[in-house]
C-alpha cells in the first residue's frame, strides 16, 4: 500500500461524509491530480476501496477499511469507494509536497 512522503503536508480535508452526504463522484471512478495523495479515514462503519488498473480498467485491488483505520490512495490512481454499512462515516485528507503550488494555493485535488 502507498505511503505519503515525509515532505508532504495535509493541505486540505473534506467534511465528514456518510450515506446521505457522500459526493457522487467518490462512489464512481475518479482520481487525484499529479502530486496529490488522498488519505481516506474511516470514522465509523466499514468502507470498501476499489483501485483500478486505469480509467475504466479492471479492478486491481479491493480493500475493506474499518472504523478508526485509513488507506492511502497515490497520485493519479483511479479508484472509488463503497459505503458498506449504514453507519459508515469517513473523511478524506489531501497531501502534497510542502513546496508545491497546490499546497501553497490549495488548488482543486482532482485532475
Amino acid at each position: 500500500m502507498a505511503s505519503i512522503p515525509n515532505s508532504f503536508i495535509n493541505y486540505k480535508s473534506t467534511s465528514v461524509f456518510n450515506r446521505d452526504t457522500v459526493p457522487k463522484m467518490l462512489v464512481h471512478e475518479h482520481n487525484t491530480r499529479e502530486g496529490v495523495y488522498g488519505k481516506i479515514s474511516v470514522i465509523s462503519g466499514t468502507l470498501k476501496f476499489y483501485g483500478f488498473t486505469e480509467r475504466r480498467g479492471e479492478i486491481e485491488q479491493e480493500v475493506v477499511v474499518q472504523a478508526n483505520d485509513s488507506l492511502i490512495s497515490p497520485p493519479q490512481y483511479w479508484h472509488k469507494v463503497e459505503l458498506m454499512t449504514p453507519d459508515t462515516q469517513f473523511q478524506v485528507h489531501f497531501y502534497a509536497d510542502k513546496d508545491s503550488e497546490i499546497a501553497r494555493q490549495n488548488l482543486n485535488e482532482r485532475s
